[in-house]
């Protein structure tokens, strides 16, 4: 019996039938580098690698269930937050995450689907600043997303540092969304923007990015890395990932999160 225990992360999130994406991105990627996964489904979602048809929430008392069953039984060292579904959601995740306070929190505010559709059925953009933002140890919006939250930030300067004055210990806003020909990603902490990073953008739309860096981040944060030093090498560990997507359907690519074991590359 092998009595070294990795690292646990539990993971709040959405359940994706073709595999890409959700819950199936966070234990792929937790799984590659190293860490336990503990899995709370939030939502059961209809998709493909085109967009989300349909959604539908679980009930709150059973994704308390969920998360109550483990927490009394495995010390987490983690924990990611992805789809939330509805404002009932949320609310229960803030009455768990209040019980474990100390524990990191990276937040991954998705509110759509990187092929399109809706990821919730009601506003809940005021329901993450007054009960998850201010909890969380590293949020991770796509630039859409923070000035979605932000709706009045002029810059995404201005979108970081309200995203802080709520509450986030730091703020890493990806640029995969926009048209830029390289993707910047910029970290903010301490009420001040520390770091940018560039990359090569890869031609093709890729189902699932957003959770791979996200759960990669919550992952070596878990490991006890530093954020800046868990962000550079979640980055990296991101685009290999998307370096070698699979095209499995007809829509979007999926990242290979375990590129590594294969012999062939």
């Amino acid at each position: 019996m092998n009595e070294m225990r990795p690292p646990v992360v539990m993971v709040f999130a959405g359940h994706d039938p073709c595999g890409g994406a959700g819950i199936q991105a966070d234990i792929e990627t937790l799984t590659s580098l190293g860490c336990h996964p503990c899995t709370v489904i939030t939502a059961l979602t209809a998709q493909d690698t085109h967009c989300v048809r349909d959604f539908q929430p679980v009930s709150v008392t059973f994704m308390v269930e969920q998360a109550r069953a483990v927490l009394e039984d495995v010390r987490v060292d983690a924990f990611k937050i992805g789809m939330t579904a509805s404002v009932e959601i949320i609310e229960a995740i803030h009455t768990l995450l209040q019980d474990y306070a100390g524990i990191p929190v990276v937040f991954d505010p998705v509110m759509a689907a990187g092929g399109g559709g809706a990821l919730s059925k009601e506003n809940l953009i005021e329901a993450f600043t007054d009960l998850l933002i201010p909890v969380t140890t590293v949020i991770t919006p796509n630039s859409l997303e923070a000035k979605l939250i932000c709706s009045d930030a002029d810059s995404l300067d201005a979108c970081a540092q309200q995203l802080m004055a709520l509450g986030a210990g730091y703020v890493l806003v990806t640029g995969g969304h926009d048209k830029s020909p390289e993707i910047i990603n910029r970290l903010w902490g301490h009420r001040q923007f520390l770091e940018e990073y560039k990359q090569k953008r890869l031609p093709g739309d890729f189902h699932g990015t957003g959770c791979t860096l996200s759960s990669a981040l919550a992952g070596y944060i878990a490991h006890g890395a530093s954020v800046a030093g868990a962000v550079r090498e979640a980055q990296a560990y991101t685009a290999k990932a998307i370096h070698n997507s699979r095209r499995l359907g007809m829509g979007q690519l999926i990242p290979d999160r375990l590129a590594w074991s294969s012999k062939a590359r």
